[in-house]
């Protein structure tokens, strides 16, 4: 996202031609640091291959990809001309917007001032501005994409009057967190305006959370009632919603019998009957300047009036030959244009543009991998079997060891016909799969009570509930699909739209979609899920979904190993949590497998091995019976602390996801909870829980602890954690983006709040609080204001306040940090990822993101000698606290709480009574003294 301060910002430049404009910017960017002189010879070298004018007044200059070489940090200088600049492909320039970048950040602030920048006034204000502060502000501005897709339309409704049909439309924005039930009263209080042409509008600003456009239609229409529209927003965001109505009213397509697709069409200004093409967009950095203005070039050599549209987003379809509308789509590559045109050749023009777009717009371009391509390739060359005794790398997914007998789940072969002529029996037999569907989740729902599958699986029942499925899967069988082609139609279709996401977190959550369809489609089929064996086994499959997880039977199953996913999954969640070990991404090759071939799951090295050898079986033997004594003799000491052989006691306590787990975690022989994410208080609610709703979760926890302190993490949503009710602009690296503290503290009610019922449930029990994803001291002291205006009113007994370690810098200003915080908890899965760059989710680089990589652990050191500097005490509640071969090193280094899953506590404890602080304290020095994880590793195995 763009952001500027007046310090960015020259006001008043002058120049003779656009040249010296140039040179000025390139000198600017210099002077700031960004760039060496050479810079300015990439920057001429852009220009001669395309005019980096954006219109309105804007240019963006910046250089080459072969220039990068000359940019020393990623920059922005913005340069105002107030006379203006000849550009040299004629149009007028006011600002300059010039760009040092190492990578493509450039495309990302181009895409930011297409969208706020498209005003007809604009250039003479950039003009006329005094004050750096404003025009930074006029260029930061963030704006707000209106919410008027699939999601908003209800059509086919059983209602008679436009009254009706309002509140039905109110109802649906009030399900997509839109408006608040104060818009609803409002609704239901007002008689909707006629627009004529039988649509009806009602509208309100009281309780418009997010600007939003909803259409709701009768099951009959008549002359005077085509639809109402519910329009939600304050007055200076209605604007483009008002033209979305306007584009329906304009048409003059008969408006009784359109589907979803035809109605988002005449919304987002497709005018109709037209020519529209879908078109998928191959270029590699997505719809950026250059391709843009190929494809505004193209659309301009035609006498037609040509619109763009992105399937994916919720914008309107905008004019294909105004370069900044076209940039400001924001297309990526994998997405798909809708291209639309009326007039004398508008045939043409779309049959030119849809070549244009598939040649790659003036660019290098390579298809896309369909399934189809890939089914192909898979066809012409299968994956080569396992060796024998032949380790394979893999994703560690979930610590342990494991040696059984495989079984493949190969899910059945489900066959059914692709059309039907029984419309009414095809859907009857789809609500009863879902129905039965819904009761079989509700059944591993009650099995898996109070464990991490259930709130999983309670989603996976809300998918089965959601209307735009069901009403996807209806409109199919109207036009002649059976059940199950319609159904899985509907669910692949959204599996994909969520897969295009650019939060991996969130396209991994496609596999959920796609768990919920097959077991719907099973039961269309009548096909049975497959049986496991009666005996030990390690499962095997391509990807398992969390329904798939939860009806293990943990007496039998050893061990899971997948072909796909990531570290992320919910499967791999879901394995931690039971304990079990777990390898995922292992590739196709496991498939092959044959059932009963005996295979060795090393979860904690991330391997695996088919058939071991004699040798490597009896090393694996020996591993396991020692890993079974140990474990046996951890359960009966659980209770005992965690005490090392020369008198070093660490405190060993546990992460929980929900308050409900803390028994069994006291049961296990915690010490207390080192890390609660309170985030699942949020998420379980369509809206921010009140105080009330929070005090009393949080006193389930207070009580079962019986004096045992209890570290709460505060809010940390945004990233890979949305929450429905608090929407976020969508970012391209959320994980670099708005999340943790810093999104706290936009909405600092919230965060109080919180707040308040901790202490508030604490009472005089031990708390401690910490905040997430802190990255100085400035953060620190605006939430621990919070605190203590808080604590004021509610005093609390025994009150910690400290960070969570997970951002580099908080390590390395550690020092700076320790006199003011109580302590430090070190999220090692985030400090590692950000320390090696290396998203820990990514399917092939994951292995990689080991967090006993000297770099993460040298950062561990600084935090601990910060922090023992200045008598505070650390802890570590990453996943690096569970490794067996990082808890020496840890606690070598100084570490004084170690907080891991509540089924590794009694192992951990036992790992440290078996050190003495002097060894512990010679493998710390000797791994810091490595060049890699890997070579840290082998030391530690070799002893």
């Amino acid at each position: 996202m763009l952001t500027l301060t007046a310090n960015d910002i020259r006001l008043g430049a002058r120049a003779t031609d656009w040249k010296e404009a140039l040179a000025q910017a390139a000198r600017d960017l210099e002077q700031a640091g960004y760039t060496t002189p050479d810079y300015l010879d990439g920057m001429m070298t852009r220009e001669r291959q395309s005019s980096t004018v954006l219109g309105h007044g804007i240019a963006i200059p910046h250089g080459t990809p072969e220039s990068r070489g000359a940019v020393v940090a990623t920059g922005v200088r913005v340069l105002q001309f107030p006379d203006g600049i000849t550009w040299h492909d004629g149009a007028r320039v006011h600002v300059l917007v010039a760009i040092a970048a190492q990578s493509d950040e450039h495309l990302d602030i181009l895409r930011h001032l297409t969208r706020v920048l498209d005003t007809p006034d604009l250039p003479d204000t950039l003009s006329r501005i005094t004050d750096a502060g404003d025009l930074a502000a006029r260029l930061s501005r963030t704006p707000v994409t209106p919410k008027c897709d699939r999601e908003t339309l209800c059509l086919g409704v059983a209602a008679t009057s436009p009254a009706e049909l309002a509140l039905v439309a109110a109802a649906r924005l009030h399900r997509l967190h839109c408006i608040d039930t104060g818009f609803l009263a409002r609704i239901a209080e007002q008689n909707p305006i006629d627009l004529g042409r039988g649509f009806w509008l009602s509208h309100h600003t009281e309780g418009a959370r997010h600007p939003a456009l909803a259409l709701a239609t009768p099951a009959t229409p008549t002359p005077g009632l085509q639809g109402v529209f519910c329009l939600a927003a304050p007055r200076d965001a209605a604007d483009e919603l008002l033209e979305r109505i306007d584009h329906i009213l304009a048409g003059n397509a008969p408006m009784d019998r359109l589907d979803a697709e035809a109605w988002l069409a005449g919304m987002s200004g497709e005018a109709g009957p037209a020519v529209t093409a879908t078109v998928t967009l191959l270029n590699h950095p997505g719809l950026h300047a250059r391709p843009a203005k190929h494809l505004v070039q193209e659309a301009r050599r035609h006498n037609a009036h040509i619109r763009i549209r992105l399937l994916e987003g919720d914008g309107p379809a905008v004019s294909a030959t105004s370069l900044t509308r076209v940039i400001g789509l924001g297309a990526r590559r994998g997405q798909t244009l809708r291209l639309s045109a009326t007039g004398e050749d508008a045939e043409q023009a779309i049959a030119a543009l849809t070549r244009a777009i598939h040649e790659g717009l003036g660019e290098a371009v390579a298809p896309l991998a369909t399934a189809e391509t890939r089914a192909t390739h898979a066809d012409l060359e299968p994956p080569a079997p396992l060796v024998d005794d032949q380790p394979i790398k893999a994703v560690a997914a979930s610590p342990g060891l494991a040696l059984a007998p495989a079984f493949v789940m190969r899910p059945p072969t489900l066959t059914y016909p692709d059309t039907a002529n029984d419309g009414a029996e095809q859907i009857r037999r789809l609500q009863q799969a879902l129905k039965d569907a819904a009761g079989q989740l509700q059944t591993l729902i009650r099995q898996a009570e109070g464990g991490e599958a259930a709130p999983i699986l309670s989603v996976h029942v809300e998918m089965l509930r959601d209307e735009d499925l069901y009403q996807a899967a209806v409109e199919a069988i109207h036009e002649g699909a059976s059940a199950e082609a319609a159904w899985w139609r509907a669910i692949e279709t959204a599996a994909r739209a969520q897969e295009t996401l650019a939060d991996r977190v969130l396209a991994e959550r496609a596999a959920d979609l796609r768990d919920v369809g097959r077991r719907v489609l099973a039961n269309l089929c009548g096909a049975a899920l497959p049986t496991p064996p009666d005996t030990p086994y390690v499962l095997v499959a391509e990807d398992l979904g969390p329904s798939d997880v939860a009806r293990l039977d943990l007496t039998r199953v050893r061990g899971l190993v997948t072909a796909r996913g990531g570290a992320t999954a919910h499967s791999a969640i879901l394995a931690r949590a039971l304990g079990l070990p777990a390898v995922v991404g292992a590739g196709e090759r496991v498939l092959t497998l044959a059932d009963g071939t005996d295979l060795v799951v090393d979860g904690e090295r991330g391997c695996l091995v088919a058939n071991p050898g004699r040798e490597r079986r009896e090393r694996i033997h020996r591993r396991l019976e020692h890993l079974s004594a140990l474990q046996a003799r951890a359960h009966e000491c659980r209770h005992q602390p965690a005490t090392t052989t020369d008198g070093h006691t660490v405190e060993v306590c546990a992460n929980l996801g929900n308050t409900a787990h803390t028994p069994d975690a006291v049961a296990r022989g915690a010490d207390g909870v080192g890390l609660l994410r309170t985030e699942f208080i949020f998420m379980a609610h369509p809206e921010a829980p009140d105080l009330e709703t929070q005090v009393h979760e949080y006193r389930q926890a207070f009580a079962a602890l019986d004096g045992r302190p209890l570290v709460a993490r505060t809010l940390d949503v945004g990233g890979d954690k949305p929450l429905d009710y608090w929407p976020l602009p969508r970012e391209d690296n959320p994980f670099l983006g708005m999340r943790g503290i810093r999104l706290s503290l936009s909405r600092p009610d919230i965060l109080e709040t919180q707040v308040q019922a901790l202490l508030t449930a604490a009472g005089d029990r031990p708390l401690r609080i910490m905040f997430p994803m802190v990255k100085d001291v400035a953060e620190f002291r605006a939430a621990r204001a919070i605190v203590d205006r808080v604590q004021a009113d509610v005093p609390v007994a025994d009150l910690q306040v400290g960070v969570m370690v997970e951002v580099p810098s908080c390590a390395l200003l550690a020092q700076s940090l320790a006199p003011e915080v109580d302590f430090f908890s070190i999220g090692t899965n985030d400090l590692t990822q950000y320390t090696l760059a290396i998203d820990r989710g990514h399917g092939t680089l994951s292995a990689e993101a080991d967090g006993l990589h000297p770099a993460v652990l040298r950062l561990i050191r600084m935090t601990v000698e910060a922090a023992h500097d200045h008598g505070r005490w650390v802890g570590v509640c990453g996943e690096l606290a569970s490794d067996p071969q990082a808890v020496p090193v840890l606690v070598g280094l100084g570490v004084d709480e170690l907080s891991v899953t509540s089924r590794r506590v009694p192992l951990v404890k036992a790992c440290i009574r078996n050190l003495d602080l002097a060894t512990a304290r010679r493998q710390a020095h000797r791994a810091l003294s490595l060049a890699t994880a890997a070579e840290v590793r082998d030391a530690l195995e070799a002893g």
